[in-house]
């Protein structure tokens, strides 16, 4: 607009190399691709503005996620880069908001003018856990299958899903409106409530404040190491680095992931996962090769209500460490509290002298469920109608099995083996 005050301004605004600065910053053009286009700078801003100006203040940031996670997924997961689904135009994301009757938000349609989501295979670009017989992997869906999943039923009025997992049927939802206690933009799972009569009493665990912010962070947690690939899928397991225990010459290091599809808000039942690293100095003696033989837990609650667990071996295995073995297992424990924390001890019986045993340290690990919001349908209801257990104790995996059929939560499906 400033080259139509004046000569001087026409002159400068027609500087190249001005340009240049501008398409780098807010279009991630390169040299090779100006080079490849045959443009001059100006040209290739005011063309991709013609196309994506609408989204300019979104585009770098989504873009340069998305060029990360593939660089990263090329080289350590190259198949699900297979997955990914091109771009899709203006014309159908307008089709879209014209077919759901609600407007997408504007960093939502950016991210999909870069890629259309992903196919429905496995493994999902949105993480991957498993755990015994129950394995979840959430695809990023395309913006038709979105579509063709855009709730108005009660309880979940207006909000577009953004994932699914085909064995369990979860997704995470963004809400289009602020309708039913949710923001605007706000995206969550679903958490029906297990002891209401009203179907439409959902609870919600809260994952992100906007597309944006639920994208990028989930992208950053990936590309620096902060969730942990396995047999080429990423696996949604948070690992605090303080989180290292060395007793001797074996370090226990412990990562945590929390499981909204086998927790609920009512009653209260929070259900996590760990995963157990158990590793023998590279540098340490042969003699001190040995067998994992027993191990005890504290488990301790947001109450203060502690529950000790003793008991052979780690999953019904009694595996041995030498120089350089590691050894990797998943486990659970539940919470009748929104948190709490487990500590304890394995204990190991030498292999070169047999009478000898000691115990390994395992670190303090804390759970913390994410941030909920309570169904409005629940709160309008008399709190005559429901009856919440506060004192459920927590359990490790090996009495999970009882547990949850006294509370009779569903068996999960799907089953994934443990890695090691």
């Amino acid at each position: 607009s400033c080259c139509y005050l004046s000569r001087r301004l026409n002159q400068l605004s027609n500087h190249d190399p001005l340009w240049r600065r501008h398409c780098k910053k807010y279009w991630l053009i390169s040299e090779e691709e100006k080079c490849r286009r045959d443009q001059s700078w100006k040209a290739l801003f005011i063309s991709t503005y013609r196309d994506l100006g609408r989204y300019i203040q979104y585009y770098a940031t989504l873009k340069k996620a998305w060029d990360d996670l593939e660089k990263y997924l090329g080289q350590r997961c190259p198949r699900m880069i297979g997955s990914l689904k091109e771009s899709v135009q203006e014309e159908d994301l307008d089709a879209v908001e014209a077919q759901i009757g609600c407007q997408l938000p504007d960093d939502y349609r950016c991210s999909f003018r870069i890629h259309n989501g992903q196919k429905l295979v496995v493994p999902g670009l949105m993480g991957s856990m498993a755990l015994s017989n129950h394995y979840r992997s959430e695809d990023l869906l395309d913006i038709d299958t979105a579509a063709g999943g855009f709730q108005q039923r009660l309880g979940l009025k207006q909000c577009l899903p953004l994932t699914f997992c085909i064995h369990t049927g979860l997704s995470q939802y963004m809400a289009l409106e602020s309708v039913e206690g949710r923001n605007k933009y706000e995206i969550f799972y679903q958490c029906p409530d297990q002891m209401a009569r009203n179907p439409s009493a959902i609870d919600m665990f809260i994952t992100g404040t906007s597309y944006l912010e639920w994208f990028t962070s989930y992208v950053n947690k990936v590309v620096t190491g902060g969730y942990p690939i396995i047999r080429d899928q990423i696996f949604r397991y948070v690992h605090d680095k303080e989180c290292v225990a060395t007793t001797e010459d074996i370090t226990v290091s412990v990562s945590t992931s929390f499981l909204p599809e086998l927790s609920s808000v009512h009653p209260p039942h929070y259900f996590f996962t760990y995963r157990i690293r158990i590793e023998m100095s590279k540098d340490a003696l042969p003699e001190k090769a040995c067998q994992l033989d027993s191990r005890y837990w504290r488990i301790i609650n947001a109450r203060g209500d502690v529950d000790e667990v003793q008991g052979p071996g780690v999953v019904g295995e009694f595996p041995i460490i030498s120089p350089g073995r590691v050894y990797e297992y998943t486990s659970c424990t539940t919470f009748s509290t929104t948190s709490g924390y487990m500590e304890g001890y394995y204990t190991f019986r030498c292999l070169y002298y047999k009478e000898k045993f000691f115990n390994v340290t395992i670190p303090r690990f804390h759970m913390v469920c994410p941030t909920f919001k309570v169904s409005t349908a629940r709160m309008e209801t008399s709190h005559n109608e429901y009856a919440v257990d506060e004192d459920e104790d927590s359990t490790d995996t090996d009495e999970y099995e009882e547990r949850r059929r006294v509370l009779d939560i569903p068996a999960p499906v799907g089953r994934c083996p443990r890695h090691t």
